[in-house]
């Protein structure tokens, strides 16, 4: 599958993977449109002009929490370009203070709401949950022979770890493969496919503060340029739904479809079983049905 004459849009896409990404598909002819922070903007006017194509790249400042910016991108980008073909849903920031810090109080001694961490939720998993349900919407305008395009969703390794202290980032990135589950349904019935990856640690701004120390210990690294390559070969992958690309240096695996195989001896044969059995009951009575609060 081409991506010549394509449109992508790239949330995060003005520095680091998301960069590596825009540009990757760019230099393969794809028209991308380069999503990020209006601070973001020198840098992507940096990164069109390093493009083979620079003309087919064009930057739109967004915030992706803020659902009105995002409609605006969405609309913006089939204004130029006509149509969506392929999202990646890349945009994601890690908190500066440790979430489970508790030492934080008031002048009365209680403790204070961590706002860092309600700001990494709002962009890493509202944020993507925007992204997604726009990119979907617009996607299920067009539908060319059973294919209405392709979304990549940025997970991470630590949406299946934890432990590494950053306690807002990984259950963000935990609420990313939730999402990715959780679509799959009305996404294939659409004939949208929707996938993710999750890169082992990669070297970029928000790992700056121990990437010296990661290289010098000589463990396994990614580097924004093979994390994009992952990215760009998943969206691509026409066979592909529902899965999830694990990528740690050499190392690439499918964690989704593995759980799956998993899934009898992770909970028990007795309760996956029972699983299987409410998901058919759920659709013979047409679907969940969604409580009716006052």
């Amino acid at each position: 599958m081409s991506v010549e004459n394509k449109t992508v849009i790239v949330t995060g896409g003005a520095r680091g993977i998301g960069a590596a990404t825009s540009r990757l598909y760019n230099n393969h002819g794809a028209q991308v449109v380069i999503a990020d922070l209006a601070s973001a903007h020198d840098a992507a006017n940096e990164l069109i002009q390093s493009c083979r194509n620079p003309s087919h790249a064009v930057f739109i400042a967004v915030d992706i929490s803020n659902w009105d910016e995002m409609t605006s991108l969405f609309r913006k980008a089939t204004e130029r370009f006509g149509q969506v073909h392929i999202v990646v849903a890349n945009a994601g920031i890690m908190e500066r203070k440790e979430t489970f810090a508790l030492d934080e109080v008031d002048e009365y001694g209680e403790l204070m709401e961590s706002k860092e961490a309600c700001r990494v939720i709002d962009i890493n998993l509202k944020g993507t949950l925007n992204t997604l349900r726009l990119a979907m919407h617009y996607m299920s305008k067009r539908r060319a022979d059973g294919d209405a395009g392709s979304i990549v969703l940025i997970a991470s390794t630590s949406g299946y770890f934890g432990g590494t202290g950053v306690g807002a980032y990984v259950a963000s990135k935990h609420g990313v493969i939730g999402l990715l589950r959780a679509c799959q349904e009305v996404a294939i019935s659409r004939g949208i496919r929707v996938n993710a990856v999750a890169p082992f640690f990669t070297p970029t701004r928000i790992t700056a503060g121990f990437a010296q120390q990661w290289k010098d210990s000589g463990l396994e690294a990614n580097t924004p340029e093979t994390v994009a390559e992952e990215i760009y070969r998943v969206s691509l992958e026409t066979t592909l739904t529902g899965e999830c690309s694990m990528i740690a240096g050499r190392f690439v695996h499918n964690v989704e479809s593995a759980r799956t195989a998993l899934i009898p001896a992770i909970v028990g044969q007795d309760i996956a079983n029972l699983m299987a059995e409410s998901k058919e009951f759920f659709t013979l009575i047409g679907g969940y049905r969604l409580p009716k609060l006052e």
